[in-house]
């Protein structure tokens, strides 16, 4: 079956499973109602984290609720700004992270007007990068529809193509390819 007619979050969450093992340590840069978390926390199990962030105190809690939900507690939520990791990871997991996930766009269901923007999101992108391990994956799922999405997604597909300069191995998924302003899936695999 061509990828377009798979949902973009179930191929994320594949190569995801491709990558991630237990005990590992990993990190939902925007955790927004918690299903990308919650789908982290399963792959690392009992010995693995999960470090959250999101700068809405709603979308935490409506993480916190899922998490209780499912009976996972290996994770730690962090209000904070996703171009705050490296502050506000442990040292000691510095290059060794298995994942980092973001979804770029908005809180569904919360205020549209708080959104993810270009000048938090790249920096956030670019450290995400140092911070995995060899053969860790970057993901990211962007939404067009705000304000500054159209924006976002040209600089985060920039970025990427910058990481495949470097010996990444890079793919990019529409859901609609040709439509606009669908999403966007970007992975990136860490040489």
């Amino acid at each position: 079956m061509p990828s377009s007619h798979i949902p973009l979050v179930d191929l994320a969450h594949a190569a995801l499973a491709g990558v991630v093992r237990p005990g590992a340590v990993v990190v939902d840069a925007t955790a927004g109602n918690g299903h990308d978390t919650v789908a982290l926390a399963r792959l690392v199990g009992p010995s693995g984290r999960v470090f959250a962030f999101d700068i809405q105190l709603v979308a935490l809690s409506h993480t916190a609720e899922r998490l209780k939900d499912a009976s996972l507690d290996n994770v730690t939520l962090l209000l904070r700004d996703h171009a705050e990791l490296r502050d506000a990871l442990p040292s000691e997991h510095h290059g060794r992270l298995a994942a980092v996930v973001f979804n770029l766009g908005y809180l569904p269901r919360g205020e549209k007007q708080i959104v993810t923007r270009p000048d938090t999101t790249l920096p956030a992108l670019r450290t995400a990068a140092e911070l995995l391990r060899p053969g860790g994956l970057l993901s990211v799922l962007g939404y067009q529809g705000h304000a500054t999405g159209g924006e976002e997604m040209t600089a985060v597909r920039a970025e990427f193509e910058r990481l495949r300069a470097a010996g990444w191995v890079v793919s990019e998924e529409a859901s609609q390819p040709g439509a606009k302003p669908g999403p966007h899936l970007w992975l990136g695999e860490k040489p």
